[in-house]
């Protein structure tokens, strides 16, 4: 499998994004321990010459970190044909023991990497550096993320085999399986879809408020990290089931498939965006206060707040239209 092209792609991009990322952490070190803005030294000059070009190439790299999700969730469902049992990408990523790590780490990743990019680009903003100390210590946590992650998605595509066995999503997201995708799976249907408009309209209102008047940006940036939570939680226990219109099917990966019309990268990138822009302007909330980010923040919170609420709105839709759309119904 590994020289299947889209793997070699993710290989390679994953080694050259982990290195970039270690280069530009080791070069974070030298900020934190350094940077001293109001200091006219020569290495205060050379780091700040350095800064401008490592930040650009760090989030070029962050760009391609986030797309990389998209392709391995792809090129795992792709494979699936070639595995006895496999139906979608679930039976791909259960074919090997680092198959869902992976994908977990991708999904952490992928929201601290849009993170880092809103700070960088608030950053920016302002003439002094403001938020350069901050950005170099979270690339500093997110840095051996990547770098796990790409040992394991190595792992995980060097380790399958066409002879392999695999489980079919219908058993791995069963409610009779023990572990976390069977326990969602279980989670009460009826019960799933209140939590969910509820814990929407709550994060809708935060949202309006922020938007409008620039009041509880720490409650917002906390109900979209919620809502991201609920949303992904209420997908395989309830909304899977009206794609599907089976009262047992709770595979989170078909409906990436032809039949179900894609639709499952719109919810996905929906939910990740709606995550990334509401904690970005909670992230932000501590450089409000900032000199030279004083008029600049606060606009960039609106527009990310304005992002989250559109991303969640999509998402919130296009379930909302398939359970009024089919005949089906899930007991609720």
């Amino acid at each position: 499998m590994i020289q299947h092209p889209a793997v070699i792609a993710l290989t390679a991009s994953s080694v050259a994004v982990s290195l970039m990322l270690l280069y530009a952490g080791w070069y974070g070190m030298k900020i934190l321990r350094d940077w001293e803005p109001g200091s006219g030294s020569e290495r205060q000059l050379w780091l700040e010459r350095r800064t401008y070009l490592v930040s650009t190439l760090v989030g070029y790299a962050l760009v391609f970190q986030i797309l990389s999700l998209l392709l391995y969730i792809y090129t795992a469902d792709e494979l699936h044909s070639l595995f006895t049992g496999a139906m979608c990408a679930a039976g791909t990523l259960n074919a090997d023991g680092y198959g869902y790590p992976t994908l977990a780490l991708k999904v952490a990743g992928c929201i601290l990497a849009g993170v880092w990019l809103v700070i960088n680009h608030a950053d920016t903003r302002g003439y002094d550096y403001p938020l350069i100390k901050v950005k170099y210590a979270l690339l500093a946590l997110l840095a051996p993320v990547v770098v796990v992650e790409a040992y394991l998605q190595f792992k995980f595509f060097s380790g399958l085999k066409g002879d392999l066995i695999t489980s079919c999503c219908g058993s791995l997201f069963s409610s009779d399986r023990p572990g976390i995708a069977g326990d969602i799976a279980g989670l009460p249907p009826g019960a799933m879809l209140y939590a969910f408009y509820a814990v929407a309209a709550m994060t809708f209102i935060a949202g309006l408020v922020f938007y409008m008047e620039g009041r509880g940006g720490y409650l917002f940036s906390l109900l979209s990290a919620i809502l991201f939570l609920a949303g992904a939680a209420a997908l395989i226990s309830s909304f899977c089931l009206y794609f599907y219109e089976l009262p047992t099917h709770h595979c989170p990966f078909c409906i990436l498939q032809r039949e179900y019309g894609y639709a499952g990268y719109a919810l996905y990138a929906a939910l990740l965006g709606g995550v990334v822009a509401g904690t970005g302007a909670g992230a932000l909330m501590p450089s409000r206060k900032k000199g030279s980010l004083l008029k600049a923040v606060p606009a960039l919170q609106r527009r990310l707040a304005g992002a989250a609420l559109l991303c969640y709105l999509v998402f919130t839709l296009i379930v909302t239209y398939r359970m009024l759309s089919t005949p089906f119904t899930a007991g609720v």
